[in-house]
C-alpha cells in the first residue's frame, strides 16, 4: 500500500524569511489570535465565567465560521508567495486573522465603553483600547508582509470583522442580555458559577471592596 501524502497542522505554523528580524517579530504577531483564544478566553472561563465574556468568545467563533464559509464560496487564491509558504491549498479572501483581530478590537472597545470598570476605570480604558487596535492593525500588516495575503484580502477581513462585531454586540446587549438572569439561575449557571456583572458599574472595585469586607468580617469574628 502506497503512503499517503502528509499534511501539517498549521495552527502555529507561520514562516518568515531566515534572518529577517522584522519578519520574525511579525510571525509572532501573526499568532496573537491563537494566544487570545487559547490563553485569554480559556483563562476567562476558568477564572471569571462572565456571561459577557462568554458571548464575546461565541461571537469570535461565529465570525470565524462565517469567514471560512465565505472562503469556501469565493475560493480566491492567496498571493504567489503561497507556494513558498505551503499554504496554496487554502483560500485567501477574506483574511481570517484580520477578521478575528478587528472583531476582537471592535467588540472589546464597545464592551469597554459599556463597562469601563471591568478594565480598571474610566481614566485608563483608552490604554487597552489603543493596544487592541494597534495589535489588530499590526496583525493585518503581518499577513501581507509575510506573504500570506494581499492588501485586498486583509482589508476585506478587517471590514467584515468590524461589521460582525457591531452586529453581534447589538444582539448580545439588546436580545441575549434579557436571558442572562435565567442562565445565571439555571442548573448549569449555579453549578459552574456562571455570572452576569452587566449591572455592576465597576467590577474590579466591587470585587475589591467585597474581598476586603469579607476579610475584615472574618477578622472581627476571630477576635
Amino acid at each position: 500500500m502506497s503512503a499517503s501524502p502528509l499534511k501539517a497542522v498549521t495552527l502555529t505554523h507561520v514562516r518568515y524569511p531566515r534572518g529577517d528580524k522584522i519578519g520574525h517579530f511579525l510571525a509572532w504577531i501573526s499568532l496573537v489570535p491563537v494566544f487570545i483564544s487559547l490563553g485569554g478566553f480559556v483563562a476567562h472561563f476558568f477564572f471569571r465565567r462572565e456571561l459577557q465574556g462568554m458571548c464575546f468568545a461565541v461571537g469570535l467563533i461565529i465570525s470565524q465560521f462565517i469567514s471560512e464559509s465565505i472562503k469556501s464560496c469565493v475560493q480566491q487564491s492567496r498571493p504567489e508567495t503561497c507556494a513558498l509558504l505551503e499554504v496554496c491549498e487554502s483560500h485567501g479572501w477574506p483574511s481570517s486573522h484580520s477578521q478575528y483581530m478587528f472583531f476582537f478590537a471592535t467588540y472589546f472597545t464597545l464592551l469597554s465603553y459599556r463597562k469601563a470598570g471591568f478594565f480598571g476605570g474610566n481614566e485608563n480604558k483608552w490604554i487597552v483600547e489603543v493596544i487592541a487596535w494597534f495589535m489588530a492593525v499590526l496583525t493585518m500588516f503581518s499577513r501581507v508582509y509575510l506573504g500570506y495575503h494581499t492588501i485586498a484580502q486583509v482589508s476585506a477581513g478587517a471590514i467584515l470583522g468590524t461589521v460582525l462585531a457591531w452586529s453581534w454586540y447589538w444582539v448580545v446587549n439588546n436580545v441575549l442580555l434579557h436571558y442572562f438572569p435565567l442562565i445565571e439561575e439555571s442548573y448549569i449557571g449555579t453549578t459552574f458559577y456562571i455570572k452576569d456583572t452587566s449591572h455592576i458599574c465597576n467590577v474590579l472595585k466591587f470585587e475589591y471592596d467585597n474581598a476586603r469586607a469579607a476579610r475584615k468580617n472574618m477578622t472581627d469574628k476571630s477576635s
